[in-house]
């Protein structure tokens, strides 16, 4: 079928919004976010191409995205217009904590944090270390203590950052690691290596991996306090939503975050945000406080004094605080028999025709064991890399899970969208860790001596300001927390996260989910291809190898 054609004058004014003007297939280049949105929301309701549409409603009328949105948004409510719109946004110098709330919400937007497995925590800032100074606890009586408490993390934190990559020098020579040789084109020993570029590569390979080891290890000494921060990506649905909820929060950083992020968020994608400030942002926030207290009140009623519950009944041996303590059980699954007929059902489904579930499920019943593990061998049997994603068929398999890991690892499965997870606010009631490195060290001491004040400071702020305090927490201390997901996420984290260069504590957290769901479903278990069950002292060490590699195949310096 002929496409639209344009004269000399039309395609004149529309290159700019436009790739092309000549193909059916273009990128929408138009600089304002709102008149993109309104464009793809115009154009499910009219006969006309989109450039046509633009030529004839927008191009005469700048004004015409904003008031299609208008009309649409608050005349019709029809909320779904408002993910055709999208902004990227950054916050910096936030807390931990702040960023970790606002992670939560992980539908519609995409986020990129600072690394602390990258960047050093080392640095002041006129003097100060970068840590957040709540409004509310520089005002009571415990400022000093605070103050006291987070300059002791960071100074323990910083004055070890050299002595342990040394240490893990020591640990870890360099003359025991092979590397690329460029003359013999396979892995040799350093010793071995003759071409100086490939001395340099090799120096420059063996820091990174050292500096990331050394960083990983030291960062369980940073408070949630730490600043960071946050790059966002997302449609303005889900901007609204978040504001929605930055607006309700009990932390004063989160709100005045809330405000700063709406006044620049107008400034290209208003008509998508509006409600977050009026009625419907007070009617949310009365929501969410009513559902508060009246759970609240249940609480206290029927579980703390009916049941005589206490934090200390809560520990649930948690408290001693040894090397690194991974808690991962396995609260709900599947049983075998009937998780291996769901899944095949949904596999021959998958691929059959004009065949119905409600028949393939009665069907499946009368398939020998023989015959279903098959089917389910033959659905993953071609996945040769981790990339390969499982198709969907292991969507319709359930597993929820409850950890107990150190804070620092939980905002790396923090990261993960599609899964349920749920959290309650930081303490120190379970523990910390205490990395063995710290220990080989001989810093121990300095290390317990820091997580104890916290811990104290913690106690102290949490009498009156149990949210506040979650501030004065280290990463070290662990945190109890929920996760249910499909056996398809289940498969993709696990395969990730255990990748050599992933952080020890989250792998071995992968590791035990992989061996649980093996014990409960042990064919269904084998299309989780590529765990990756051992470990290593170097982490990051392959990883950087293989960058510095790819980056030689096409010329791209470091500087």
């Amino acid at each position: 079928m002929d496409q639209e054609n344009f004269n000399n004058e039309e395609r004149k004014k529309i290159e700019s919004h436009f790739s092309n003007s000549d193909r059916s297939v273009f990128v929408i280049i138009t600089p304002h976010q709102v008149d993109r949105g309104a464009l793809m929301s115009r154009y499910s309701r009219t006969d006309k191409t989109m450039r046509r549409i633009f030529i004839d409603e927008f191009l005469p009328n700048p004004n015409r995205g904003l008031e299609f949105y208008n009309r649409v948004l608050l005349e019709y409510g029809d909320e779904s217009v408002a993910e055709l719109g999208t902004a990227q946004c950054a916050l910096e110098w936030i807390s931990n904590i702040s960023a970790q709330k606002i992670e939560d919400h992980r539908i519609g937007l995409s986020f990129l944090e600072k690394s602390s497995r990258y960047v050093a925590f080392d640095k002041k800032i006129n003097g100060v270390y970068k840590y957040f100074r709540d409004e509310k606890i520089m005002s009571s009586v415990y400022a000093d203590k605070y103050i006291q408490s987070c300059d002791l993390a960071f100074e323990t934190y910083s004055k070890n950052i050299l002595p342990m990559r040394q240490y893990l020098k020591e640990k870890i020579p360099i003359d025991n690691l092979t590397f690329y040789d460029s003359g013999t084109k396979t892995d040799n020993l350093f010793s071995h290596l003759k071409n100086s570029i490939d001395i340099d590569s090799a120096k420059k390979i063996y820091n990174s991996s050292i500096k990331a080891k050394a960083l990983d290890i030291l960062r369980n000494l940073l408070p949630s306090s730490t600043l960071t921060n946050l790059a966002i990506t997302g449609n303005g649905r889900a901007f609204e939503y978040l504001l929605f909820n930055m607006n309700s929060s009990e932390l004063g950083e989160i709100k005045k975050l809330g405000d700063l992020l709406y006044k620049e968020l107008e400034k290209y994608i208003e008509p998508f945000i509006k409600r977050s400030k009026d009625k419907h942002s007070i009617s949310y926030y009365n929501y969410l406080d009513n559902t508060e207290k009246s759970i609240s009140r249940i609480l206290d009623k029927d579980l703390y004094q009916k049941y005589k519950v206490s934090d200390n009944d809560l520990l649930v041996n948690t408290s001693n605080n040894i090397k690194s303590f991974i808690d991962v059980k396995l609260l709900y699954h599947v049983p075998n028999i009937e998780a291996e007929i769901k899944l095949v059902a949904s596999i021959l489904h998958e691929y059959g025709r004009g065949l119905l579930m409600s028949l393939l499920l009665d069907l499946v019943t009368t398939f020998s064991g023989e015959k279903r593990h098959e089917i389910i061998r033959a659905y993953s049997h071609f996945r040769e890399n981790r990339r390969h994603r499982p198709g969907r068929a292991f969507e319709v398999i359930d597993y929820s899970f409850e950890l107990v890991t150190n804070y620092g690892m939980f905002r790396d499965l923090h990261r993960h969208r599609l899964l349920t997870m749920s959290r309650q606010l930081l303490s120190t009631k379970y523990g910390f860790d205490i990395p063995e490195e710290i220990n080989e060290l001989g810093i121990e001491k300095d290390y317990n001596d820091c997580m104890y004040h916290s811990g104290d400071t913690y106690k102290l702020i949490s009498s009156t300001m149990p949210a506040e305090a979650q501030y004065a927490v280290n990463f070290a201390y662990r945190y109890p927390y929920f996760i249910k997901m499909n056996l398809r996420e289940a498969c993709h984290m696990i395969e990730l996260r255990t990748t050599p260069q992933g952080h020890p504590d989250y792998r071995n957290a992968c590791q035990k989910m992989y061996s649980l769901i093996k014990q409960v479903n042990p064919v269904i278990s084998e299309g989780i291809k590529f765990v990756d069950m051992n470990s290593y002292d170097l982490e990051r060490f392959k990883s950087e190898k293989n960058i510095v590699l790819k980056k030689s195949k096409i010329n791209i310096s470091d500087n």
